[in-house]
């Protein structure tokens, strides 16, 4: 006979409308994303070290306001955030086609990022308030699936704007604002205030007198804060992915292959987030985080020594899986370590911390490469994710139980 908690009820509205929004954002970002490392140092001739510094800043703009949004949206309406945060991004993307300099180029980016850090810890905790906890790995798996197939269907997209049409990248650019449009649509009509009920948090909830600003570790527990700081340790390991773009190109990838490369990567990641994010339900969110880690550790030790252009797709395909274990269930065990109404803080203190880390990890991971090589860079990488998986092991416990049970209608 089935256990009642693998009856696996369908997902909420929200979750639904949101994945279809990370998806088309996915698409309009990622026609430009794999093709912004070539176009800084062949177009505007910018260096790796000027590749890891943009991405390290942007990436940290966006983790500062994550963080605020998140502890704001615990106390205003979340979707008007979500909005403010998808409209930005897609009003500001397309203008990297008129950059002509690097400065310009963090400026478009900045902008980018902003939007994303509007808008991330509110779409988090939207997601979190309308599913149970036995759910909350498979439903942040969606999402991620489905941001995923949005990197699969963009780089195919900019590659046939590419080759097919003979377009310039910087009209490809231009293109991107379609999908970006159409994303902001979708929150516009289709997304709901979740309701905030303490049921659905596996700890118990606080007094409603306590408000204190910025959720201080009083009122999260000590085991949330442990499992920042080795996620922080990790993140230090964890530099711009366009570093590997620009391996490819080192070992011989064509530049019009690039997002088709990109694009392998977004399929082993869209395919491998549900499986990964509902195994984490069942077996919990620990063994998926430190395998994912694992994994990653191993890719940059084998980039490290990669010499052929045969690899690189190999090894981008073996990566894919390590966002398929981690990404939907790292910000599923934020929902288990807090909460209901600090859900919104929460997810705001983990982006804020994934993205503090973002700056030193680029600008660090670039320099090594400018003064060392690409294989020093990559091996510092695998030494680093490797103790953070070994932290993760001996510091951080997860809760003793995730409660099942299914929601009421009324939270569909």
């Amino acid at each position: 006979m089935t256990p009642a908690g693998d009856a696996r009820p369908p997902l909420p509205r929200n979750v639904k409308a949101l994945a279809a929004v990370s998806f088309l954002t996915d698409v309009s970002s990622e026609m430009i994303y794999p093709l912004l490392p070539v176009f800084l140092t062949t177009v505007l001739g910018a260096g790796a070290g000027a590749v890891g510094t943009i991405e390290g800043i942007a990436e940290s703009t966006a983790a500062l306001l994550k963080l605020a949004s998140g502890w704001w949206s615990d106390r205003v309406r979340r979707k008007p955030l979500v909005l403010f945060g998808y409209g930005l991004a897609a009003v500001a993307r397309p203008l990297m086609a008129m950059a002509g300099s690097a400065g310009q180029v963090l400026a478009v980016r900045m902008a980018d990022r902003v939007g994303k850090g509007v808008r991330s810890s509110p779409r988090d905790a939207l997601i979190a308030d309308v599913v149970e906890p036995s759910q909350r790995g498979r439903a942040f798996g969606v999402h991620r699936a489905a941001d995923n197939a949005g990197a699969v269907l963009g780089p195919l997209i900019a590659w046939a704007l590419l080759q097919r049409y003979s377009m310039s990248v910087r009209s490809v650019m231009w293109w991107a604002a379609v999908p970006g449009a159409l994303a902001v649509v979708v929150i516009a009509v289709w997304v709901r205030e979740g309701a905030r009920s303490a049921a659905r948090s596996s700890v118990p909830p606080m007094r409603a007198a306590a408000k204190p600003v910025l959720a201080p570790p009083a009122t999260i527990s000590g085991e949330f804060w442990r499992y920042l700081a080795v996620l922080f340790l990790f993140t230090l390991s964890n530099s711009s992915d366009a570093f590997l773009l620009l391996r490819a190109t080192q070992l011989g990838v064509p530049v019009a292959l690039i997002p088709v490369l990109w694009a392998c990567l977004s399929v082993v990641k869209s395919a491998s987030s549900i499986p990964g994010g509902t195994l984490s339900d069942r077996v919990g969110r620990k063994p998926l985080i430190v395998g994912g880690w694992i994994v990653y550790s191993i890719v940059y030790i084998l980039l490290a020594t990669a010499n052929a252009a045969w690899q690189l797709w190999a090894l981008f395909a073996v990566y894919g899986v390590y966002f398929g274990l981690t990404e939907g269930v790292e910000k599923a065990m934020v929902a288990d370590l807090v909460p209901a109404e600090r859900r919104g803080a929460a997810y705001g203190w983990y982006n804020f911390t994934v993205g503090l880390g973002a700056l030193p990890a680029s600008v660090l991971f670039g320099v090594v490469w400018e003064r060392w090589g690409a294989a020093a860079a990559f091996q510092m990488g695998a030494v680093i994710a490797a103790l953070a998986a070994v932290a993760m092991l001996l510091v951080v416990r997860e809760p003793n139980a995730r409660p099942i049970g299914r929601l009421s209608s009324r939270s569909r």
